[in-house]
């Protein structure tokens, strides 16, 4: 029998574990979309590749300030709960609408409808046969994390370990079985020429690594550890995704980059024919579930935040005990991702749809969590950091400047599913009138 529910989360991941899960998350689908895209921005092999270098120095940025705030907070609720203690619980209250109704929920039926594109190609199943395989995969990832934590995470560390082989087959193949060196084929100038664009497309692969503040709460001694999470997680994936590029180059070259719409399967088809693109075509696919997994453990951690300061959804909050999961959080989360799905059936790209719903929406809480770094360290002077972010504040200011960047960009360069996804977030204020008002200020975490 499950014992009662609660609100509090068991500390039961390791470091490894919560690696697993930070590096599932971001190693997903964009480093197979989006190599050809940065290609068509920049002008050299040398701005191509030093691009993906500054988008990982940004996200080792990054890594730091969220280091600081999830060592000093350890909580499950991560964003949530730095927000809160920066502006109030009205402001972090609002930002945990954003994050279940656009930002985590967009990000599932993303990746959702990439998983959905290759399996319908595969075996088709008509004209919605990508919307069907998406909220197919929604629902049954769901349920895996609904059956418990030690479930979930087994399977993140599976999916992640043959999604990494796959990665680092192609980097491999890449860099030992390219084509003899020729003469160097004439590379033309870029249509529209911009590396910012290229940086835009850059973050957007690296997205995610900020998931690893909400498992601070499940973490092993996480003033400690978590910080650790960060930055092996992060230097990982800088390391992944330059030994990726440099491969793809190897083999492709810049104009090649350009011209291909798969780049991995392009490359793999040159060095191991018809077969190797096969593998490549796989390897999304687990790159698909491992990303979809890991974001639907991680996000109803941020909705179960959020339930508990409503006084009409306290029960959402409650953890089952015997799972060590929030299972009503999770069943929010995958009703919104599934509406979210059906939205984007009815357009041309539902990859895209959610891409332009939830890009504004993210940066512009991103960066008011690096300005809650500055608030926090104001507002409580004594507090003992058990991290401290290195060269304070120069750090944080470059982290604050990039996100305002990005903030600016993806509202520039998105259509309308971005005004959709701001028009979700505003439908959200009426929760601010039912806050949970004897909720007592959240407690100081001990260092």
């Amino acid at each position: 029998m499950p014992q009662p529910g609660t609100s509090e989360a068991r500390s039961g991941l390791s470091v490894l574990d919560a690696v697993v899960i930070l590096v599932g998350i971001v190693v997903g689908v964009g480093i197979f979309r989006t190599p050809s895209l940065v290609a068509s921005q920049v002008d050299s092999e040398a701005a191509f590749l030093g691009v993906w270098l500054i988008g990982g120095l940004i996200t080792l940025v990054g890594a730091l300030c969220y280091a600081e705030l999830s060592a000093a907070h350890p909580q499950s609720g991560g964003e949530y709960h730095f927000l809160s203690r920066a502006y109030g619980r009205p402001v972090a209250m609002l930002f945990g609408w954003a994050r279940s109704a656009v930002i985590q929920t967009g990000a599932i039926a993303a990746v959702a409808f990439v998983l959905g594109d290759y399996a319908a190609a595969a075996l088709p199943l008509g004209p919605y046969g990508s919307a069907v395989y998406a909220a197919l995969a929604v629902v049954m990832l769901t349920a895996v994390n609904i059956a418990g934590t030690f479930q979930s995470k087994t399977l993140q560390l599976a999916v992640t370990t043959l999604e990494i082989g796959a990665i680092l087959a192609i980097i491999g193949l890449g860099l030992l079985a390219a084509p003899e060196a020729t003469a160097p084929s004439p590379v033309s100038a870029p249509a529209m020429g911009s590396l910012g664009l290229a940086l835009v497309f850059v973050l957007l692969t690296y997205g995610g690594w900020n998931e690893a503040s909400y498992l601070t709460g499940e973490v092993r001694d996480a003033p400690r550890n978590i910080a650790r999470v960060f930055l092996i997680g992060t230097a990982l994936l800088v390391g992944l995704y330059l030994l990726v590029n440099i491969a793809l180059l190897a083999v492709l070259g810049l104009e090649g980059l350009r011209r291909s719409d798969a780049v991995a399967a392009d490359m793999m088809r040159v060095v191991a024919g018809e077969a190797g693109a096969g593998i490549v075509t796989a390897a999304v696919v687990v790159a698909a579930v491992s990303t979809l997994n890991a974001t639907i453990f991680t996000g109803a951690r941020s909705a179960a935040a959020l339930a508990r300061d409503v006084t009409w959804l306290a029960r959402m909050g409650e953890w089952n005990q015997a799972r060590h999961t929030p299972t009503r959080g999770l069943l929010l989360q995958g009703a919104v991702a599934l509406a979210l799905v059906g939205f984007g059936a009815a357009t041309q790209d539902g990859f895209r749809a959610m891409v332009d719903y939830g890009a504004p929406v993210f940066w512009g809480f991103m960066l008011m969590t690096g300005l809650a770094l500055f608030v926090l360290r104001w507002r409580e002077p004594e507090r003992v950091l058990p991290f401290r972010v290195p060269l304070y504040p120069l750090t944080p200011i470059l982290f604050c400047l990039a996100c305002a960047y990005m903030l600016h960009s993806s509202i520039a360069y998105t259509g309308l599913g971005a005004l959709v996804g701001l028009a979700a977030v505003a439908a959200g204020a009426p929760l601010l009138l039912f806050r949970r008002r004897e909720v007592p200020p959240l407690p100081a975490s001990s260092p």
